[in-house]
């Protein structure tokens, strides 16, 4: 769905800010009435244009301190099972995104831990000992300069 009128543009755009409106607020700031608004929400969450809402945490007060990009590049026989190898980032909790890409590296993963320490750990103990991994390039974040989940609407 890429038509989207006026008022569900304001929607999307409120509610990436503020999720936890409720449909009054909502309809307030956008200028409709809470029932229409409701009903633009309620077809914008069926149609999975809102896939959901959650509250962002932020990470260093969790104690995620390390910010690690990952580049994963596979051996051939490697590349030939990549479905076992999403399978498996999918189940790393630290594993924040996974991208599949173009180019001389097969994946770039955004990933979070405690520290380098347990960076490391993640790297050797999990990372590395997946089938068919060639080569893991290992790149520390320094500082967050801009980060968001709010899409230019």
């Amino acid at each position: 769905m890429t038509d989207l009128d006026p008022y569900e543009r304001k929607i999307l755009h409120e509610l990436q800010r503020d999720a936890s409106l409720t449909t009054a607020e909502l309809a307030e700031r956008i200028g409709l009435s809470p029932s229409p608004c409701w009903r633009r929400v309620d077809r914008l969450e069926r149609e999975g244009v809102i896939r959901k809402r959650v509250a962002l945490i932020d990470r260093r007060k969790v104690g995620l301190n390390a910010h690690v990009f990952a580049q994963v590049k596979l051996n051939a026989h490697g590349r030939a099972n990549l479905d076992e190898f999403s399978a498996a980032i999918r189940g790393f909790p630290e594993v924040l995104d996974a991208y599949v890409l173009m180019g001389t590296m097969d994946f770039m993963l955004r990933i979070v831990a405690e520290d380098i320490d347990a960076y490391e750990r993640f790297f050797f103990d999990k990372l590395s000992k997946l089938p068919g991994v060639q080569e893991i390039n290992s790149i520390v974040a320094l500082s967050e300069i801009k980060s968001t989940t709010e899409l230019p609407i």
